[in-house]
């Protein structure tokens, strides 16, 4: 193995999105574990998540890593150097940041609008965004790309990023809460991973990851083994269905860190 591309929210964080927390909220090392046994094989770690750039970046300082993916896969950070993953919709002087032409386009206003009693801003984590509009809500995904093709956003797609606990009087009528990203149609977790592996020139079989989420599972076509940790399951039923038809996909028995560690060392065992 030669890296690992691992989810932050849900996976290699506990409650509250602590590392150092497990599922339940009590201590835990697990994480720590499993980056210690990256370590340990010369295996690096990169983080991949739907956190802001500067957020993602300061979790990977904490852990040592130099690369590391954000915004869903917007944004790519190799020992310091940024690529936007974006198809040419960057941030500029005369255009401002991505968010920000995102939402003088209208897609946003026009989702919310749309999508009312279903959809609404993921506060306070959908403040001071460079890139994606943040939601929760529940919506059908073949209704939204439909809806968003009819208004002429076909250059965008709303990426279901899994479950996530709101507070209970937020949105009450809804029996499950998931966080959705507004991005850039040709951005996505699965690419920005394919484009880390081919400038360190890692081969797919080489390469795993763990996450928590539909979009985190799709990275299973590019690299050798996806691992989907056991809490997934547990939120949100519905993706057992979609991970026992994907290739290369494993379930893990273990939440969260917990989960991650089982990835890693059983992989390492395997090279063994």
């Amino acid at each position: 193995m030669r890296c690992l591309y691992v989810d932050l929210d849900g996976t290699l964080l506990g409650l509250g999105g602590s590392l150092l927390r497990g599922a339940d909220g009590g201590f835990a090392l697990d994480s720590v574990r499993a980056l210690q046994a990256c370590w340990r094989a010369d295996v690096e770690v990169v983080l991949y998540s739907g956190r802001r750039e500067g957020s993602v970046f300061e979790n990977s300082r904490l852990i040592g890593s130099s690369a590391y993916i954000f915004e869903l896969g917007c944004g790519l950070v190799i020992d310091g150097e940024l690529e936007w993953l974006t198809d040419g919709i960057v941030p500029s002087a005369e255009d401002g940041t991505i968010y920000e032409q995102l939402e003088r386009s209208g897609a946003p206003a026009f989702l919310l609008e749309r999508f009312a009693g279903r959809l609404e801003y993921h506060t306070p984590w959908a403040l001071g965004r460079e890139v994606s509009h943040l939601f929760r809500g529940l919506v059908d995904a073949a209704e939204v790309r439909g809806a968003l093709d009819d208004a002429g956003f076909e250059w965008l797609r709303l990426v279901d990023n899994g479950v996530v606990r709101a507070a209970s009087e937020q949105m009450p009528a809804l029996a499950v809460t998931h966080a959705y990203h507004l991005i850039p149609a040709g951005a996505s977790k699965a690419r920005a991973v394919a484009r880390h592996m081919q400038a360190r020139m890692y081969p797919p079989e080489e390469c795993i990851a763990v996450g928590d989420s539909r979009e985190d599972m799709g990275v299973a076509g590019v690299v050798g083994t996806f691992w989907l940790v056991a809490n997934a399951l547990e939120e949100d039923p519905s993706l057992a269905g979609e991970a026992g038809g994907r290739a290369g996909v494993r379930l893990a028995s273990e939440p969260n860190g917990a989960g991650v560690y089982e990835a890693v060392v059983t992989t390492l065992a395997t090279e063994r």
